[in-house]
């Protein structure tokens, strides 16, 4: 078929549809026939899949091989990664939509956590032409020898969704896997799909670090978006305070019932948990038209969500970021964003959730469940209009996953290490690695290091005579091929019914204290907990009063510090959108006790109260950094005289309170936000072992040093590796304090844990601008919250909201609102 012939075929697949091809669409399929690799960016339901797919489909159909028969051994034609398996199963019905108009007869297969075991079998022998995988099951692949021989004539690969990926361990995984495919078959082109990045130059190079001449392609322009905002009627009471937001509960069901079909972000499971609890005792509807979806549900569960979206069955779904990315669903009309997005790329994204079509804009409905949370929608459409977008900062040196490439590379055919090091450090995460750091990783990987040189289970790789690293014992292979990727799912306990099937899994903390008989709301359903045994809760369906709801670790979401940026902006000079009006009186108050914040000032506010002096300082860098921020400025205010000092934080700032009043002079106040020996003084501050010692479980994890709960057997407990883990740290630390994995443990605390780079950041902005203290008679507006945030960490008899509705009562009363 000639070329002209090929693109008059695929046209008119499209136009069967009633579409047609986009213009950066045809330039894409120019792109790949001329051999070009690159970074497509381009937004949400824009039509990126066939924008890359549609290369491939045109060089095959003016190649067009004779037919084969079924099951043959076939050359893999396209290699397709995606971060998500429920985006997987998607992402292979959507390759395989144009294959028999076509008259292709390629097989489209899945190797992922989900598929099926003959799935898995035809990735692994060879037989399909397209395979749609995660990073973690294309490292396990590579893991297997004949595997890079599949894919020597491999002609595409594409990363899909490369922004998600990008900032984590799994995108470091996934560019070392890369080099080593590029390496096979250097004829392949590579491509890698974003919607929202704010570095895409710093992004493209991490996904093709050995091609400076890859293209950067920006596909459709971005979706406008519409940001509107349920805001409390004038005058009604609304909460200073607060996360969960029922308040607002008639004004989301009135929205939810003027639409056909809406999905409600939340950005906790807890929270998704509660307003579906919420939500079902109010609706009017069909109950089987509301539905749950988050992370911890069963895959099965989810999938019947996920299908119920497609087919236009249901008219509200609860979720998280579990239907943040591209699966499409355009039956979906509305979005709404309960609480603060806390970041400008997860609002667009999420918004591109409705009226996911080519074309069509995006529009989310804002839910406050405070009243300051409508700066943060007002300064979030600001940034949208502006094109502001948060950067994503691929992680730099993670040694733990450099030991677990090293040993699937020997697995998979060996390797020589002067090969494998220069190939590695094409990688930007690893351009900085050093010949001593790569010796002690191979160090490692043969022996263990200096004190588990003397245990076999650490010995997992030998040099050959030959000098090539193999892998040679079967039980390590499997072992390490258990072990593979950097997600860890460990420490939960699965939720099954006693008769029945499985719903998903709770933290192991949540289902520890809870005792047979009590009931609790999980996957949508009240439940009755009969017993717990080898990290399974056997539960049946409950009827009665309102329950407990599990909490997840790491549930909050920080302000991202551009939003931060916008907040303070807006504050220091507020518009005319609907939000800003209505906060108006809130601000108001907020000059006439104090002062507003600006960016050309930091505003602190000295208030004395009954129980004590509290210190409010408002930065708007989130609740990550002022985490490390509130530390480090009670360390520097204890050195200027005896005192214990607690501190509480919110996104917006941070509020310390000394058992002894501070005597805070104004002209020294500026070196408390001093950039110099942070480092030192955070060591001093905290206990950086104890961090360590936390981040060391998911290092160790991730580099082979757990042994992983064997198929099918009862999942480790978290005490268990907690206490594995802290044994392995304990003994490294006394018998070789100089392990290039406690230093990483060590070294991830500072950076993720404290956030030293963004401290540093906001320490620097702060030191450049003027120090105003107010010092108000009472709580204002802004202090509110984080007083209310430090009583959570106070013994009372009275529960923290009855204490805050009476506080809030106090201070309406004292200035009339």
């Amino acid at each position: 078929m000639t070329p002209r012939q090929a693109q008059a075929a695929l046209g008119a697949w499209f136009a069967g549809r009633g579409w047609t091809p986009l213009p950066f669409q045809r330039a894409m399929w120019r792109h790949y026939l001329a051999g070009e690799s690159g970074l497509l960016l381009t937004p949400t339901g824009s039509g990126k899949t066939l924008a890359v797919y549609g290369g491939p489909l045109l060089e095959a159909l003016q190649e067009r091989p004779p037919p084969r028969r079924r099951g043959s051994a076939r050359p893999l034609q396209v290699l397709w990664v995606t971060p998500l398996r429920a985006l997987a199963g998607d992402t292979a019905l959507a390759l395989r939509a144009p294959l028999p108009a076509l008259g292709l007869d390629w097989q489209v297969g899945l190797r992922t956590g989900d598929a099926a075991a003959g799935e898995r079998r035809r990735a692994l022998e060879g037989r399909l032409d397209v395979l749609v995988t995660t990073p973690e099951s294309l490292s396990l692949l590579l893991s297997h020898a004949p595997t890079l021989e599949h894919m020597r004539r491999l002609r595409c690969i594409v990363v899909d969704e490369w922004h998600e990926l990008l900032a984590s361990k799994r995108g470091v995984l996934l560019q070392l896997d890369l080099l080593r495919l590029r390496e096979a078959a250097p004829q392949a082109r590579t491509w890698g799909l974003s919607a929202t990045l704010g570095n895409p130059q710093e992004a493209c190079q991490a996904l093709l670090p050995d091609l400076p001449q890859a293209k950067l392609v920006r596909g459709a322009r971005a979706r406008p978006v519409r940001v509107t905002t349920l805001l409390p009627a004038p005058g009604e009471r609304f909460p200073w305070a607060g996360h969960l937001g029922l308040a607002q509960l008639p004004r989301v069901l009135e929205a939810l019932l003027a639409a056909r079909s809406s999905l409600l972000f939340t950005n906790t499971r807890a929270q998704a948990e509660l307003w579906h609890q919420a939500l079902a005792s109010v609706w009017p509807d069909d109950p089987a038209a509301l539905a749950l979806h988050h992370g911890s549900l069963d895959p099965a569960l989810r999938r019947q969500v996920e299908d119920g979206l497609r087919a236009g069955t249901l008219r509200c779904v609860v979720a998280t970021s579990s239907l943040d990315l591209g699966v499409d669903f355009p039956a979906v009309d509305q979005v709404l964003q309960l609480g603060s997005p806390k970041g400008i790329a997860r609002l667009r994204q999420r918004a591109g959730r409705a009226r996911h079509r080519p074309g069509a804009s995006g529009s989310v409905v804002c839910v406050p469940t405070h009243a300051l949370e409508t700066v943060e929608y007002a300064a979030a459409r600001h940034a949208l209009r502006a094109g502001v977008i948060e950067a994503r900062l691929p992680p730099r040196l993670c040694l733990d996953v450099l030991a677990q490439h090293c040993v699937s590379c020997a697995l998979g055919g060996g390797f020589r290490a002067g090969e494998l090091l220069a190939r590695v450090r094409r990688s930007p995460s690893f351009a900085a690695l050093d010949e001593s750091l790569w010796q002690a990783v191979l160090d490692f990987i043969v022996h263990g290091g200096a004190a588990l040189g003397r245990y076999p289970d650490f010995q997992r790789v030998s040099l050959d005579a030959d000098g090539v690293y193999r892998v040679h014992d079967r039980r390590i292979a499997r072992r390490h091929r258990l072990s593979i990727g950097t997600i860890s799912s460990d420490g939960s306990v699965r939720v099954r019914f006693l008769r029945g099937g499985e719903l998903g899994a709770v933290e192991e903390q949540f289902a520890g204290r809870l005792r047979p008989g009590q009931r609790f709301h999980f996957a949508g359903r009240l439940l009755e907990l009969v017993r717990l045994r080898d990290m399974v809760a056997y539960v049946r369906a409950a009827h009665g009063p309102s329950a407990t709801v599990p909490r997840w670790q790491g549930g909050q979401l920080p302000l991202s510090e551009p939003l931060g940026r916008e907040v303070a902006a807006l504050l220091a000079a507020p518009d005319a959108s609907a939000e800003m009006r209505w906060l108006r009186p809130l601000l108001a108050l907020q000059t006439g006790l104090s002062a507003l914040p600006s960016p050309t000032h930091l505003l602190l506010e000295q208030v004395q109260r009954r129980d004590g002096q509290y210190l409010f300082c408002y930065p708007f860098a989130g609740r990550r950094i002022h985490e490390a921020l509130a530390t480090l400025l009670a360390l520097r205010l204890s050195r200027q005289a005896r005192n214990s000092i607690g501190y509480a934080v919110t996104d917006l700032g941070l509020v310390l309170a000394p058992e002894r009043p501070l005597q805070l002079e104004p002209a020294r106040l500026h070196a408390l936000f001093s950039t110099e020996a942070v480092e030192a003084d955070l060591r001093e501050a905290v206990n950086l072992a104890e961090l360590a010692r936390r981040q060391f479980r998911g290092i160790a994890r991730t580099a082979g040093l757990l042994v992983p709960a064997p198929p099918g057997g009862a999942p480790r407990s978290l005490r268990q590796l907690q206490a594995s883990s802290g044994l392995l740290y304990d003994v490294l630390r006394e018998h070789d304090p100089g392990h290039l994995l406690l230093a990483q443990a060590e070294r991830e605390a500072l950076d993720e844990a404290l956030d030293l780079p963004g401290l540093l950041r906001t320490l620097h902005d702060c030191a450049h601008r003027r120090v105003e203290l107010r010092h108000p008679p009472t709580l204002t507006p802004l202090a509110f919250p984080l007083w209310a945030e430090r009583l959570r960490g106070k013994l009372s008899n009275e529960t923290w909201r009855e204490r805050v509705l009476r506080a809030a009562a106090q201070l309406e009363r004292r200035h009339g609102r």
